[in-house]
């Protein structure tokens, strides 16, 4: 082990995201000094970039293996991870999937191949900025915080995404392979947190079809017994 790895555990920064500010933090003394045990950490392979600025101490030196969710975030900063890859986390799609892909707050798409991560794929919306992460949650995974949407919002950023019409749920069921099962999970107020999310009119027609049509799908009782926030 480096002397360099030693000083970041010692400091309780093993399982972090590293920038370059953190580590100077750690390290001391003068920039060249930093600089040269890091480019030697990288050369070993204890320290790994993520990006230009960012690092994480090698597997073998963490308690927990770095979560590919939260390299996403680290890599497009406000980005939460979505469509495919949040309907696969959810269970609501049978494939696996390998590429990781988010929501970004940018512009422009991005796709980033990582040499030890994989595949990280970054996209933009028309979206309210009052209601980005509105069905987007918080979860705790491998002890590392990260934003993932709900599966609703997740399949209503594919449609956004793909600029998908409604044309009835024979796309989401055979197209996607959702079965119906998980559709009629969605809540009144899953619906709800999405209103004002999408700026254009097809994906807010998409959101509005598909909630009439699983309320002709439910038993009565089943969409109404949601307790006071339901």
């Amino acid at each position: 082990m480096s002397a360099l790895i030693s000083l970041i555990r010692r400091s309780g920064y093993a399982d972090r995201i590293l920038n370059d500010q953190q580590l100077a933090r750690i390290l001391g003394g003068s920039d060249d000094r930093r600089y040269g045990q890091v480019k030697r950490a990288l050369k070993s392979g204890d320290l790994v970039r993520i990006k230009r600025g960012q690092y994480v101490v090698a597997d073998a030196y963490r308690t927990q293996p770095v979560h590919p969710y939260a390299l996403a975030q680290a890599l497009v900063i406000g980005s939460y991870v979505s469509m495919e890859t949040a309907l696969a986390f959810h269970g609501w799609i049978p494939e696996a999937v390998y590429t990781i892909v988010s929501v970004t707050p940018d512009r422009k798409s991005k796709v980033i191949d990582h040499e030890t991560f994989g595949r990280f794929e970054f996209n933009p919306l028309a979206l309210n900025k009052s209601g980005f992460l509105g069905g987007v949650d918080r979860h705790v995974l491998s002890e590392q915080a990260v934003l993932v949407a709900s599966p609703l919002r997740a399949l209503m950023d594919l449609v956004a995404f793909r600029k998908q019409k409604w044309a009835g749920p024979g796309w989401i069921e055979s197209g996607l392979r959702i079965d119906r099962t998980h559709l009629l999970e969605a809540r009144r107020r899953d619906f709800s947190a999405l209103k004002g999310v999408y700026k254009h009119k097809a994906a807010n027609a998409f959101l509005a079809s598909l909630q009439t049509e699983l309320r002709g799908a439910k038993p009565k009782q089943s969409m109404t017994q949601q307790g006071p926030t339901g």
